[in-house]
């Protein structure tokens, strides 16, 4: 049998090496033939056909113009650049720690009169992928838990503005220097709002564009990317700072509904701060990254997916999140709809013929043909998938065809951090960055969930070779635990 299937991987290579060289393949012809032709022609020849062509005056003006007009609409019309200038991952300190000891502990205390659901939680925790280091806001470690209106506000300061400190002495920014600034949190919405927040503290400018984004789920940091992306090909020479975070404190389910209670299981600190320009001169050159595409997908229109995230009040009144059994089915629907249309911008030609072949198949010849499934390795290097859950993360892997070391910063992240919700990718890309695998051209898919239902990808493409000197970086969130991944994270951990 391996005999068999050796020759099929180097007839697929070739398969693929011949289509995505097409154009090469028949140029290198064509040049040859006319260069053989120029040869055999030889300089008088060529010389004395170049001055028996009569060239009106009138004619070439023309010509000239309408060649400049035409090429002076092209760059005009052509969308600016997108740089990711650099970005910057929360870090809770060791006294936020939550082992799973601890966590149980409390389960026990705060559920004391609901065993089964202290049951539940454990079944949830030995399973899900979580390690011994997430962390939790202080005011969860009370017994009871304590969400106050100033313990959330304490939250979220104490994670925004670290994660901007150290963006901005990472990229020497100045608070005069951001002319947008986005932040997503999805559950926690005070008056005035976090970005007015920012705006108090940093003492920003007056004319700032600003905005707030709140119940937009974990995918509400690319939806950021998107408004912040739109506003750049707007504003041209400036800068927007997007601030991705997940406030736990005011959050935290106090009830016994099962469904409810998986939140608090998975769900841990985190936030990031990400700055993007469209300043070619100033920030091109040291800039990571370049957007490259932004696909967005919202199956909102279906009932079931509206509802498979859900917030609302249990029978005795608590609020919390609803998880609905529908979900992984319906992140699948929402995934292959986002694939749908992000497959012809960036799978090369040999996955889209293979791709219309199978489709046209299944249409005319046999409809219970196997669909295809494009090979994304030949359009990406590295892939983020957003650390919801150990479940989100196997599924992917398994309806892309990933290997292990795709999925790596994934389960990685899931493991020291938990679920820090929109900010679980950049904690990945800083991961992939930390392990010195970010090259130069290399390509980057990012792909979350979030509610409604949605699905929402980013494409970038490495601008330099990343290299992460931990000694000058600061206090980065992989800097201490770098050398200790991958670890291997079993399948069931006993509590």
């Amino acid at each position: 049998m391996p005999q068999l299937l050796l020759p099929a991987k180097y007839v697929k290579l070739g398969y693929q090496y011949l289509v995505n060289h097409i154009l090469t393949f028949l140029l290198l012809p064509t040049m040859a033939a006319a260069a053989a032709e120029l040869l055999r022609l030889g300089p008088d020849e060529i010389l004395s056909a170049f001055r028996s062509l009569h060239f009106d005056p009138i004619q070439t003006l023309c010509t000239s113009f309408l060649i400049i007009f035409v090429a002076t609409v092209y760059f005009m019309s052509k969308p600016r650049s997108i740089y990711l200038v650099d970005y910057a991952c929360y870090k809770p300190p060791v006294t936020f720690r939550v082992p799973f000891s601890t966590f149980m502990e409390h389960s026990r205390l705060n559920l004391k009169e609901n065993p089964k659901s202290v049951d539940f939680q454990m079944r949830i925790l030995e399973r899900s992928g979580l390690g011994e280091e997430t962390c939790l806001p202080p005011a969860i470690h009370y017994i009871p838990p304590t969400p106050t209106m100033d313990a959330a506000r304490g939250e979220a300061e104490l994670v925004i503005f670290s994660t901007i400190d150290s963006l901005m002495e990472k990229t020497n920014l100045k608070p005069k220097d951001i002319d947008i600034l986005i932040v997503n949190c999805s559950l926690f919405s005070p008056t005035p709002s976090l970005s007015a927040m920012i705006v108090n503290k940093y003492k920003l400018r007056s004319n700032i564009k600003s905005f707030n984004l709140s119940g937009m789920g974990c995918s509400a940091g690319l939806i950021s990317v998107d408004l912040a992306r739109d506003l750049l090909q707007v504003h041209p020479n400036s800068r927007a700072l997007i601030v991705s975070t997940e406030i736990i404190t005011p959050n935290y389910y106090k009830g016994s509904e099962r469904a409810m209670l998986l939140p608090n299981c998975l769900f841990r600190m985190g936030g990031a701060a990400i700055l993007l320009s469209n300043k070619r001169r100033r920030d091109a050159a040291r800039s990571k990254y370049k957007l490259v595409h932004v696909v967005r997908t919202h199956k909102g229109a279906d009932d079931k997916a509206y509802k498979c995230v859900y917030e609302q009040e249990d029978p005795e009144g608590k609020v919390g999140i609803n998880l609905s059994k529908d979900l992984m089915l319906i992140a699948g629907e929402a995934l292959k709809s986002n694939i749908t249309t992000i497959g012809p911008l960036v799978l090369p030609a040999s996955e889209q013929l293979l791709f219309l072949f199978t489709l046209i198949g299944r249409k005319i010849f046999n409809p219970k043909w196997k669909p295809y499934i494009p090979d994304f390795k030949q359009a990406f290097e590295h892939f983020c998938i957003h650390a919801g859950g150990r479940a989100v993360i196997d599924e992917l892997q398994k309806n892309l065809q990933l290997s292990a070391e795709h999925v790596e910063a994934s389960r990685m992240t899931l493991h020291r951090f938990g679920n820090t919700s929109s900010s679980s990718l950049w904690y990945e890309l800083g991961y992939i960055e930390a392990k010195g695998r970010m090259k130069k051209g290399d390509r980057v898919w990012q792909i979350a969930f979030g509610s409604g239902f949605k699905c929402n990808s980013a494409v970038w493409k490495c601008n330099r070779t990343v290299r992460i000197d931990f000694a000058a970086a600061g206090d980065g969130p992989w800097q201490d635990c770098i050398h200790r991944y991958p670890v291997h994270i079993p399948e069931v951990v006993k509590l």
